[in-house]
């Protein structure tokens, strides 16, 4: 038997606290961050150590202790293999290029599992072997860091908009994992991963499943490669060392179970970005030529830590299980969000009113219009993004408590008199935000 929803989910509190943590300190450290070129270059950035996290999930959820070391120099490998052919001119298409880029991966990580259910070495073996042996290959393909990426994929590393090719790339894998949650082959699948011998006896053919997990894992590598290319336009093997233990910890982070069965893409997500803020706030801090050094110590400290809470989460969940992961995310939220509006607007707005931007770019750099005309609501100097924020949140809370009583009541055989009043407030209060801000003259949405 599988653990339920509820104990998966209490693992997320972690890298959800710690999160809300790294994003307030990188803010305030890197004002720049919360901009369209920053948060731009903060996807391509983090993108390769996402997809990489997505694939070392898939086959720890399968069990026997499957941590594939291996997954950094095979993106590293499927990186100078694209510089290469490209350089020969044999592959330079997009099609071309993913068809080589998910084949690699996809047959690499057959191999892998091939091994381990066949020969019936311990995966820990067989992916140590493939770390070591991807390494060497990739010093052979190419000695130094160096060659020509696609044109096509320059500009996809520019990283100045969010809208970018590679944030495609990242909804559609994410998106495609959800799906596949829904599926049988994913029970199946948690199922081996939490006993493989019930999962036998249970008829689950062991496995199928497991060289299915590896192939969704090799699809994950592929594309993480393919990210990386974008994002450094060159071919660069020595990459696959630092990735490989990034990957582990954001892993570990975001609790998933290295002994198979337990594990969500939404934890990995967030692991993975708890890594990469971690990186980029080490780097405001300019420690200079040891810069390598510090971020790899803290990237071991905190893989570390993540293991000795993920020991103490099972009995700390015992008296936290009141807390929905969910909520707490929706609470640092709007915590972290007035943060992140605090430090954008820092520049911008004085206690006596808005300053004049001039420049006209505030849109494009802090995401928010500057607010205009002299009525503002309780004398408060607010911006329409400001003022829709604090309108939506009250009108959230206004339709939980209305839910809440409808649900109460639905219980009784009559709709009782407070219900009534309840559903009644929350109209009048949808009436009265129409009215006030419907117009800019009442200090309306609008710019």
């Amino acid at each position: 038997m599988t653990e339920s929803r509820g104990a998966q989910d209490t693992y997320l509190l972690i890298p959800i606290l710690l999160l809300a943590v790294l994003v307030s300190i990188a803010v305030i450290r890197g004002p720049n961050l919360v901009s369209l070129p920053g948060f731009g270059s903060a996807i391509i950035v983090a993108a390769p150590l996402i997809l990489a996290t997505y694939a070392l999930m898939s086959v720890a959820l399968a069990g026997r202790g499957t941590v594939d070391l291996a997954v950094g120099p095979l993106l590293a490998f499927i990186n100078v293999s694209i510089v290469s052919l490209n350089g020969l001119g044999l592959v330079t298409s997009p099609l071309g290029v993913f068809v080589v880029a998910i084949g690699i991966g996809v047959i690499y990580q057959i191999l892998f599992a091939l091994v381990i259910i066949v020969v019936r070495v311990q995966p820990i073996i067989v992916a140590l072997s493939g770390f070591l042996a991807l390494s060497g290959i990739n010093r052979v393909i190419l000695p130094r860091p160096g060659g020509v990426a696609p044109d096509w994929m320059v500009s996809w590393g520019l990283g100045n908009t969010i809208f970018s090719p590679v944030l495609l790339i990242l909804v559609l894998a994410t998106g495609g994992w959800l799906l596949f949650t829904l599926s049988p082959f994913f029970k199946h699948l948690r199922m081996m991963g939490y006993d493989e011998r019930a999962a036998f006896t249970a008829g689950v053919r062991s496995d199928i499943v497991r060289i299915g997990a590896h192939v969704i894992a090799g699809i994950f590598v592929g594309l993480g490669a393919i990210c990386y290319t974008a994002l450094i336009a060159s071919g660069d093997p020595t990459q696959g060392t630092t990735m490989s233990l990034t990957a582990v910890t954001a892993v570990v982070l975001g609790g998933v179970s290295l002994a198979g069965g337990r594990g969500t893409i939404t934890g990995a997500l967030l692991g993975a970005t708890n890594l990469f803020l971690i990186g980029y706030v080490l780097a405001t801090f300019q420690f200079g030529s040891v810069q390598g050094f510090v971020t790899q110590l803290l990237y071991g400290l905190t893989l570390i830590i993540s293991l000795l809470l993920a020991m103490l989460v099972p009995v700390v969940g015992r008296y936290i299980s009141f807390i929905s992961p969910f909520a707490a995310f929706m609470v640092l939220g709007i915590v972290v969000a007035g943060i992140v509006l605090e430090v954008s607007t820092a520049q911008t707005y004085v206690a006596t009113g808005p300053i004049p931007v001039g420049s006209g770019d505030n849109i494009e750099r802090y995401l928010i219009f500057p607010p205009t005309g002299d009525a503002q609501p309780f004398g408060i100097w607010l911006s329409p993004l400001q003022r829709l924020l604090f309108i939506a949140t009250a009108g959230i809370l206004a339709l939980v408590v209305m839910m809440r009583v409808v649900v109460v009541e639905a219980a009784a055989r009559r709709f009782g008199a407070f219900g009534h009043a309840v559903v009644a407030c929350f109209i009048l209060l949808c009436l009265a935000i129409i009215a006030i801000y419907s117009h800019p003259a009442r200090g309306g949405l609008m710019p």
